[in-house]
């Protein structure tokens, strides 16, 4: 049985900073493109980064030079480092595991606000 779990998110002031980290368990996960997307109130899902099974990484524009994502093939994590945290970057944060199969956690909700 495939899991995804989130965990790490909550409430942060603008320019703050928070990390999420995604522990999977079921899959070869040093073989998978592991991701983080995110879904605002009303708004679709969104990739917001990715990491490749050799570590390349891609970002949304919007979150380029803020966020920062990891991955540790031995330990099946992959984390999302977050800085100068922006109102709109209040979602909830999914993990997503994506090979031939494509596997989501339950997400974590991320506020930034005063």
């Amino acid at each position: 049985q495939v899991q995804l779990v989130e965990s790490g998110g909550g409430l942060v002031q603008p320019g703050g900073s928070l990390g999420l980290s995604c522990a999977a368990s079921g899959i070869s996960f040093h073989r998978y493109v592991m991701g983080w997307y995110r879904q605002a109130p009303g708004k679709q899902r969104e990739l917001v980064a990715s990491i490749t099974s050799g570590g390349s990484s891609n970002y949304a524009d919007s979150v380029k030079g803020r966020f920062t994502i990891s991955r540790d093939n031995a330990k099946k994590t992959v984390t999302l480092q977050m800085n100068s945290l922006k109102p709109d970057d209040t979602a909830v944060y999914y993990c997503n595991a994506r090979l031939w199969s494509v596997y989501w956690g339950q997400g974590t909700l991320v506020t930034v606000s005063e």
